[in-house]
């Protein structure tokens, strides 16, 4: 295609703008099918199935609000059947991982559960927002686009990024809050300047038809903004640090979930169930949490609601979406995210108001501030937030205070916990994005992976003329000396018997203790290889024991510089191939 253009004079960076418009085009039609398809289920499920039942938030009816959520489980099950390890849970982190360690071949079948699930998990109440999955499904457009073509992978990630853009520009009426979030959260920082001016290509055409089929209105409805005191952002700072640690709160609870979930010994698809059934207990008291919440974002910003019922509404919100997500039901973080803020920013606000009201003129100012600050602090993208703040109220006042509130918010987040609620999956694993392919790669793998199993040890009472015996019977290098109960005291090499081969009269004398190394470097199966690498530097050594995690003293095989070295070339031969459609 390249070829046939440039004999008309396009080169390489108008053909990239092109394929932009065209999955700008189709990115601003996912999102239409993605909005269209959760409002259908919705009616499916709450509307005619609830009138069915004749269900009714008043008197005991209000009992079977669990049976929506659930009954939106159940529908996810044979979707998981059919397209399996593709529908349950929060998938974000597993596509950030694709488009930046992967080469970003995405299944193309993939995107009908990227529209299905996250659509039914939403309509049918669970707290999940919309944000994660269209960008997911823009990636995946402009990954089908890549493939089609047999693009590279890097104008393959530009494309992915293309499509991010175009699914989060028309989902917020926000072209520049598309472009933002392509370049800080979906390539982590990492942009090529020919690929900037496709995503804002891509980003601009979504918007134009989001805005044909939805109007210019933007997503929410705010009210007008006043800075009146300039001492009054000293409150935002301080609300800024709150959020920051309601961040890691929100993390650690959010994965902590999922581990529980993740260790119940039943079957994988009863645990959405149990998530949704669970959800929907809390959801009898507090029906607000249900769903993405935007119109209950929407009569926050208007003060509508009692300040102590916006704190525990954002707890409970909280406790929801890792409920539902945790266990297995589909969709993102980020609409949650930007209605715990708004829910905290009231309760904060109208606290502040109350004991400053001369100071803290605006208070429901700051339900529209801990959107964007929360946010922040949840996913460490500060300018994706301050623009997204700025296209939604068309007040450039705002700017400041949630400046000052999101880098107040992201310092503590940090602090406290390197990752964003994107990468703390991958970053338990030993995955960090941010630290290049070749560390990333070898934190992807862990030393069980590429150690030997075979151990030949020496007891250490073993008579030098004894081991010079024995040594040439096996194939080793190394040998650990072990007490009568088998646990290592040390370890002996072939060059510390080099010394002693040739001395006469020791045979009988010198033990294979005496011989030994007692100080050994060890790592276990379950570090990475990184830690392995370092490990082998400390004395410039080829292989290191591997012993059991549960006992110290206990070798389980050997890992060997060159086993790390000959995984560390396959993985990137392999990931060079994903990278490239031949």
């Amino acid at each position: 295609m390249l070829k046939i253009l440039q004999k008309f004079g396009l080169d390489e960076r108008t053909y990239l703008i092109l394929l932009a418009v065209v999955v700008g085009l189709l990115g601003g039609i996912g999102n239409i099918i993605f909005r269209t398809s959760v409002i259908f289920f919705h009616i499916l499920i709450q509307d005619w199935f609830g009138g069915v039942l004749g269900f009714s938030r008043k008197g005991l009816l209000v009992f079977m609000t669990p049976l929506f959520p659930m009954i939106g489980s159940i529908l996810l099950i044979p979707l998981a059947l059919i397209f399996k390890d593709e529908v349950y849970g929060y998938r974000f982190p597993l596509f950030l991982e694709n488009l930046n360690l992967k080469g970003g071949i995405i299944k193309k079948r993939s995107l009908i559960p990227k529209f299905l699930a996250p659509a039914i998990t939403i309509g049918s109440g669970g707290s999940a927002g919309v944000e994660g999955p269209i960008a997911q499904i823009g990636g995946t457009i402009g990954s089908a686009v890549g493939q089609y073509l047999k693009l590279s992978g890097i104008r393959m990630r530009s494309l992915i990024a293309c499509g991010s853009a175009a699914g989060i520009a028309a989902t917020f009426n926000a072209p520049i809050t598309g472009i933002l979030f392509a370049v800080e959260i979906i390539l982590l920082g990492d942009l090529e300047l020919g690929s900037f001016g496709a995503i804002v290509i891509s980003s601009g055409i979504a918007t134009v038809i989001s805005r044909a089929v939805y109007g210019t209105h933007p997503a929410f409805n705010v009210p007008q903004y006043e800075l009146k005191n300039f001492g009054e952002l000293i409150f935002y700072i301080i609300f800024g640090i709150i959020l920051g640690f309601l961040s890691v709160v929100y993390i650690h609870m959010f994965y902590g979930i999922k581990g529980i979930f993740e260790k119940l010994s039943i079957n994988q698809h009863v645990k959405p169930i149990l998530g949704a059934f669970l959800f929907g207990i809390i959801a009898i008291l507090f029906p607000q949490i249900m769903g993405n919440g935007y119109e209950y974002i929407q009569k926050s910003l208007y003060g509508e609601f009692a300040i102590w019922t916006m704190l525990m509404l954002a707890f409970f919100k909280i406790i929801g979406t890792s409920l539902v997500l945790g266990s297995g039901g589909a969709g993102g973080v980020f609409g949650p995210a930007l209605y715990v803020g708004a829910m905290m920013g009231g309760f904060y606000g109208g606290v502040v108001n109350h004991i400053f009201p001369d100071l803290a003129y605006s208070p429901n100012s700051y339900a529209m501030v801990g959107m964007g600050a929360f946010l922040a602090a949840l996913v460490h993208a500060p300018l994706t937030v301050i623009f997204l703040l700025f296209e939604m109220t068309g007040s450039h006042i705002i700017v400041l205070p949630i400046m000052f509130s999101s880098i107040a918010g992201i310092v503590v987040a940090k602090v406290f916990n390197e990752n964003s609620i994107d990468t703390e999956e991958l970053g338990r694993k030993g995955i960090d994005l941010h630290s290049g392919r070749e560390a990333s790669i070898m934190n992807s793998f862990l030393v069980k992976d590429v150690m030997q199993r075979d151990v030949v040890t020496i007891p250490e009472n073993m008579p030098l003329r004894d081991i010079l015996n024995f040594i040439p019977t096996t194939r080793h290098d190394y040998f650990p000396i072990v007490n009568r109960e088998g646990e290592m005291t040390g370890i002996m090499s072939l060059q510390d018997i080099r010394f002693v081969i040739f001395e006469e009269g020791l045979g009988e004398l010198v033990v294979a203790k005496e011989l030994a190394t007692e100080k050994v470097i060890t790592v276990t199966p379950l570090d990475n290889l990184s830690i392995a690498i370092e490990r082998f530097g400390i004395k410039n050594i080829e292989s290191l024991p591997v012993v059991d995690t549960d006992n110290l003293k206990k070798v389980i095989g050997f890992v060997r510089r060159v086993d790390v070295i000959r995984a560390y070339n396959m993985e990137v031969i392999r990931r060079f191939k994903r990278g490239r459609i031949n």
